[in-house]
């Protein structure tokens, strides 16, 4: 049995953080940061069964051309991401009343619709990026166990070509869903490593008031390339959402419109209909 002060049920019997409860939630879930993001996807349903907000995470399940869809806010960074997949998991894989482990185990499709910045000149503003693995710099993923599934050649190359220091901690790199990658591709979307920092401003390369560990950084990360995969993009959620999926067992990948091209120093004409146009090729495939 799970202890209570580990599983932190609510007085309702919902999990602690989410304020869900196993049948509020579909198999398929997108995920957004933005809490004010969910009803910009779930405007395209047809009927919507439940809502709830608690803080940050706000939940919406209802139906998309006949498929049960969740959408949730997860707020930002790793450190919420820790928490919506745990929470998640919980549902679906321990019995809430017993609070025992479920012999059956579920395996959610979850699905990152975010925005991002590219870091390569050929990855166009308004296009998409399916991240194939999410190469994290947070240390979260690190309270775990995760030598069996991250893949420590890449995570090698990316210490020496970057000359990382290891004081900040070991960089991880997670695989990406392969079957989601393939339900989710096309010839127009691009693929890579996608970067998961752990803060907006210093572990992404900015400098307001305080000197950062190493101003070169990004440009290293930019030239980062490994059996022909580069960089693409810089966010704060996809390495967390991979390797807790994959300890998990549930299906993952993360999706960004591209909104701004950092190499040529480029921004969208209209950001928001590129965001658009994602959730709607996000939602028609999940549906298909």
């Amino acid at each position: 049995m799970i202890a209570s002060s580990e599983l932190i049920l609510n007085p309702d019997g919902s999990v602690y953080h989410l304020n869900l409860k196993p049948e509020h939630i579909a198999t398929d879930i997108l995920f957004v940061g933005d809490q004010n993001r969910v009803e910009k996807i779930t405007k395209h349903f047809s009927s919507i069964e439940f809502s709830l907000q608690k803080r940050e995470f706000k939940t919406q399940t209802g139906i998309y051309k006949g498929k049960r869809i969740t959408v949730i806010s997860t707020g930002i960074g790793p450190d919420n991401i820790d928490i919506v997949m745990n929470e998640l998991d919980a549902l679906v894989n321990i019995d809430l009343e017993t609070r025992t482990i479920k012999e059956k185990l579920t395996s959610l499709n979850i699905i990152r619709i975010g925005t991002s910045g590219s870091l390569q000149a050929n990855i166009p503003c308004d296009s998409i990026v399916l991240s194939q693995y999410g190469l994290g710099l947070d240390n979260m993923l690190r309270s775990y166990c995760i030598d069996e599934i991250s893949e420590t050649e890449i995570e090698d190359a990316f210490i020496k070509q970057t000359n990382w220091d290891l004081k900040k901690g070991r960089p991880y790199v997670i695989r990406g869903s392969e079957i989601l990658e393939k339900k989710f591709e096309s010839t127009t979307i691009y693929k890579g490593f996608t970067g998961t920092a752990g803060g907006f401003y210093g572990p992404q390369g900015r400098v307001l008031r305080m000197p950062i560990q190493d101003t070169e950084l990004n440009s290293k990360m930019d030239q980062f390339e490994f059996n022909g995969i580069k960089m693409t993009n810089l966010e704060m959620e996809t390495g967390a959402i991979y390797g807790l999926g994959k300890l998990l067992g549930h299906q993952c990948l993360s999706l960004n419109a591209i909104i701004a091209n950092r190499a040529t120093g480029t921004f969208s004409e209209d950001p928001y209909k590129s965001v658009d146009a994602l959730i709607v090729y996000a939602l028609d495939k999940l549906a298909e």
